[in-house]
């Protein structure tokens, strides 16, 4: 029998290492006046300025209630502005504020500093081969994510 249980070693390692990271972020980020998930969001809305609320949703993966309570306090707060659609007036469109922008410079340098205490010991060939094997992983869960676990209707199981 071999050391690697995927059932256990993988997944448990995989989980530990993500949860580290986020204690990690928390403890650094904590006296910006953010949270780790408020944060993520205006990383994401840096890189997609107008992005719908729902689209934001989908791509921080929360329920667009949550994202609505979050983005309140986040506009309370003088991060992110919401604009109305021009092409939906039921739609509202993010952008971060000056100050938020202001705030991502040095917010990026800690995640850079984060990133390189967690991948301290690792020369680059080492975090290229990561970071590649990191992304198969992702692309095989991601491109079997909308693979049905139900059982296929007699008719199916014929063909």
């Amino acid at each position: 029998m071999s050391d690697f249980d995927p059932t256990t070693l993988f997944g448990a390692t995989l989980s530990d290492t993500a949860r580290l990271l986020r204690r990690r972020f928390d403890q650094k980020l904590r006296n910006t006046g953010s949270t780790r998930a408020q944060w993520h969001a205006i990383f994401k809305i840096s890189r997609h300025p107008g992005i719908k609320q729902a689209e934001l949703a989908d791509l921080l993966e929360v329920e667009p209630i949550t994202l609505t309570r979050m983005l309140d306090r986040m506009g309370d707060g003088g991060w992110v502005e919401r604009r109305p659609d021009p092409k939906d007036r039921r739609a509202r469109l993010l952008y971060l504020t000056a100050k938020a922008e202001a705030a991502l410079v040095p917010a990026r340098l800690t995640a850079e500093e984060i990133y390189e205490e967690a991948l301290a010991g690792l020369d680059a060939d080492d975090r290229a081969q990561l970071l590649l094997l990191l992304g198969r992983i992702r692309n095989n869960l991601s491109d079997r994510s909308n693979v049905s676990t139900e059982p296929a209707a007699k008719g199916e199981q014929d063909e």
